[in-house]
């Protein structure tokens, strides 16, 4: 068991996604969930209006990188987009559903060729960035240019004096150790080849509840390649 707490900027053991932290994140203190399952009535809306307002098409393809247990990747086959997903953790891919286990698989780091199986039209991340370093960051980003035509992240977003996050509760997260403004964001996005075709902070069915408590506490990037 990994029991040594992640620095700021310094990578997350993959194996810290365990067990202690996906069901019992809250007693152990290393994160925000508790018993993560499937919750059809909140990701069906998610990739519902991902699919209407992104937009993304019947024909185009989906990568979900940070996918986790597969949730989304199975709402999204659900509504027939052809998405696939991949993650660092083996527990978490370890848990994925049957009907979409040949579509989810486990990667060594964000820099691991097998992330990009085939290209992609689309790579989705949800409140995954925040727990990569900028190196890390800037793996993925360099190598997506070169297999995917855009990208839309979701990311919580720190405050500009540097004080933590401005949803205070992301602080309890023991592996965001990526605490930043909507600003260097785009920087590091600019850098790495990708426009920020459009930035919200708000987008319907995603994170609905967080943004009506806190309306400025995520950024929603739609990216393309420059």
């Amino acid at each position: 068991m990994i029991t040594a707490t992640p620095l700021q900027d310094q990578p997350v053991d993959p194996h810290f996604y365990n067990a202690d932290y996906f069901e019992r994140g809250v007693q152990t203190g290393v994160s925000g969930y508790q018993n993560y399952s499937w919750m059809p009535e909140l990701t069906l809306k998610m990739a519902h209006y991902m699919v209407m307002l992104l937009p993304i098409s019947s024909e185009e393809t989906v990568l979900d990188y940070g996918c986790a247990k597969g949730f989304l990747v199975k709402a999204l086959r659900t509504l027939d987009v052809d998405a696939e997903g991949v993650d660092v953790s083996p527990y978490a891919i370890g848990q994925v559903a049957p009907e979409v286990r040949d579509h989810c698989h486990l990667v060594a780091h964000s820099g691991d060729p097998a992330v990009f199986r085939r290209e992609y039209d689309w790579l989705v991340s949800k409140d995954v960035f925040e727990h990569m370093t900028e190196p890390e960051l800037d793996a993925l980003l360099a190598n997506a240019r070169r297999r995917v035509k855009r990208i839309f992240a979701v990311i919580p977003l720190g405050r500009a004096d540097g004080t933590g996050f401005v949803i205070p509760e992301y602080d309890r997260d023991a592996t965001h150790v990526t605490v930043r403004p909507a600003d260097w964001w785009n920087q590091v996005f600019a850098r790495n080849g990708w426009r920020t075709n459009r930035f919200t902070h708000s987008f319907k069915g995603v994170k609905d509840s967080w943004t009506r408590a806190h309306p400025e506490g995520n950024g929603f990037y739609v990216l393309v390649r420059d």
